[in-house]
């Protein structure tokens, strides 16, 4: 290892001071500063060109249910929820029903929103 890379090496350490490492081999501060830039950057770079391997992890979907309602409840619900509004944010479920509170609602979306 040269020295230039032995004292970037030093620099790296915990507790390193820079200005004292410096002084040390009677060089500024500054010259060091500019090594470790330097050093980063080779380690950016060399980086970007090695290509990289990452787990791929593929699920499948969970089947659906069969619906478990004969189709006459489902048309007995469609008509009780006629003029309700359903939201979903990231998971959680709201209903709206007919006459609900504008500030109300929105209160509540602005809570689920800061919530996710």
């Amino acid at each position: 290892m040269d020295d230039k890379a032995r004292i970037v090496a030093e620099t790296l350490e915990p507790n390193a001071i820079i200005s004292e490492i410096a002084r040390r081999y009677g060089l500024r501060p500054q010259q060091v500063f500019a090594w470790r830039r330097e050093a980063r950057k080779q380690a950016a770079s060399a980086q970007q060109e090695s290509p990289a391997f990452v787990p791929a992890v593929v699920t499948a979907p969970p089947p659906e249910a069969a619906p478990t309602r004969p189709a006459r409840a489902r048309k007995r619900e469609a008509a009780r929820d006629a003029g309700v509004i359903e939201l979903e944010i990231d998971g959680i479920a709201m209903r709206v029903g007919r006459g609900a509170d504008a500030k109300t609602v929105a209160a509540v979306i602005r809570a689920l929103k800061a919530m996710s």
